[in-house]
């Protein structure tokens, strides 16, 4: 691939990373920082993640790709603006929900510059001294309504990806949104849920964190995300998530049912129903 001057909008966990794979993979031939946090912009240069930070409309003028990675609710506002000001540039996004962005973008003249992508990676952490080197290597990248980017946009985006060690999928945004509430929101709601419950126990009985096992660390380590990123992605795919938690209500429900009932049986067929789950994960 030929090297190319890079706008990264948003330089924490997801836009650090990108931009050190970019780096690492001889994508970028520079990197331009666009970022609102004063601490972060200076973390970001501090740690080089970015070449130099400048403003927005500074760092669209000087770059041939714009990459937004910021949360959701910020990206749907700033991304009418952002294709306002590409000529031939290629503007990539990397937020957790896509519907409403790629609605919302419907009718733009310069719609086609614009590839819809979510990169199925993430950690608990934010903030540039998140980032992390080969983090997107061995996960899949979405791409929505391939069908609405011009044709260059989406072959430079594809062997980008693909580059930086990612398998392609390719779906409808409103697809896309149906199945990360399956595979991704719930998860991190019912961390949420989780920790509260613990928080709230733990006043009574502070031994519950002295005994806490790697498993329990394991399944509220979502618990720890940032919730300026995490509110905008539940309330964006408000009715998928709703729709998942009110059967992962149900499942909690036929589990407590059973413990209700002292009935073991019924326990065991529970679980080993969930055991189908090592066809799909290993």
């Amino acid at each position: 691939m030929e090297r190319k001057r890079i706008c990264m909008v948003g330089t924490g966990l997801m836009g650090g990373s990108m931009a050190l794979s970019l780096h690492q993979e001889k994508i970028s031939s520079k990197v331009i920082g666009v970022e609102s946090d004063p601490t972060h912009a200076r973390e970001a240069i501090e740690l080089e993640l970015v070449d130099e930070i400048a403003p927005l409309h500074e760092a669209i003028e000087a770059s041939e790709v714009i990459v937004l990675a910021i949360p959701v609710d910020a990206m749907v506002r700033l991304l009418p603006e952002v294709l306002d000001r590409v000529n031939n540039q290629i503007v990539i996004d990397l937020g957790s929900t896509k519907s409403l962005l790629v609605n919302s973008m419907k009718g733009h003249t310069r719609r086609g510059r614009y590839v819809a992508t979510h990169p199925m990676w993430g950690t608990e952490y934010s903030g540039p001294r998140a980032a992390l080197r080969n983090a997107f290597r061995g996960n899949a990248a979405i791409i929505c309504n391939a069908h609405e980017s011009d044709e260059d946009a989406l072959q430079w985006t594809r062997a980008m990806y693909s580059k930086i060690g990612m398998h392609l999928l390719e779906m409808e945004a409103t697809a896309h949104d149906l199945h990360a509430a399956y595979v991704s929101h719930i998860s991190h709601i019912t961390s949420f849920a989780l920790a509260n419950t613990v928080l709230e126990k733990e006043r009574e009985e502070q031994a519950i964190f002295e005994l806490a096992s790697a498993g329990f660390a394991s399944t509220v380590r979502l618990a720890k995300s940032n919730a300026e990123m995490w509110v905008p992605i539940f309330m964006q795919n408000r009715d998928n998530v709703l729709d998942v938690l009110k059967e992962h209500i149900v499942q909690l429900q036929r589990f407590r049912e059973c413990l209700e009932k002292n009935d073991g049986e019924c326990l065991g067929k529970l679980i080993k129903e969930s055991n189908k789950i090592r066809k799909i994960i290993n």
